[in-house]
């Protein structure tokens, strides 16, 4: 007896679709996880990017003041603040302050290392010896002003901020004062923001626009 042939019958396109339907589904997928992965690195840096320390300075005085020949010295004492904005611990290093009276550095010290906890701030007080600052301009400052010196202060405040605790991030501030000084007596006339990277001064007056400020906290940004 013959024995009728099997026959086989196929689907019409149906595991085809199927396929196509998990490929899109995994397609979908990996965009959904690759949103999510770059809405988390948006988030991250946010929340963790690495931001510059502010500084704020507070008053300036000149203790043991002296004037003599044409030269004043004094020890210049510069007071101020340190925020740490980050919410890591901010650690400093290699920290300056410098002292410049017509275009020649007049003093310098490096400020001890340390660390600031995060939002947090810290009062920094500085201070060394000035022996010799020499009045070379005096004889051409104008009369009723010839009592009247401006110095500039730079403080550099620099150091690290490590993010998630794998991340290190070098961050630094920058503040300028211009201090006006009474040649006669040492007392602070007042200060103000003055440029970072200029250091070609001149002894100037009140006469030329030096506008007296009283000692409350100034902000430097």
């Amino acid at each position: 007896m013959a024995r009728s042939p099997d026959f086989h019958h196929r689907g019409s396109g149906s595991g085809g679709g199927g396929g196509r339907t998990n490929l899109a589904s995994c397609l979908l997928a990996t965009a959904f996880l690759l949103l999510l992965l770059v809405a988390a690195t948006v988030a991250l840096f946010v929340l963790f990017r690495p931001r510059d320390p502010e500084i704020r300075v507070s008053a300036f005085q000149l203790p043991g003041f002296a004037a003599a020949n044409g030269t004043l010295r004094f020890t210049f004492n510069q007071y101020a603040t340190v925020r740490n904005p980050n919410r890591a611990a901010f650690s400093h290093y290699d920290s300056t302050l410098q002292l410049v009276y017509a275009g020649n550095q007049v003093g310098f010290m490096f400020i001890p290392a340390g660390q600031i906890a995060g939002g947090r701030t810290q009062h920094m007080a500085a201070s060394f010896p000035v022996d010799a600052l020499p009045l070379a301009a005096a004889a051409a400052l104008p009369p009723g002003a010839a009592g009247a010196v401006e110095v500039d202060s730079r403080m550099s405040v620099k150091g690290r901020v490590r993010v998630l605790r794998f991340f290190t991030h070098h961050v630094q501030a920058t503040a300028g004062c211009r201090v006006g000084i009474s040649a006669a007596d040492g007392s602070v006339l007042g200060f103000r923001k003055s440029s970072l990277y200029v250091y070609r001064f001149t002894t100037t007056t009140l006469a030329k626009g030096f506008t007296p400020r009283s000692l409350a906290p100034e902000r430097i940004k």
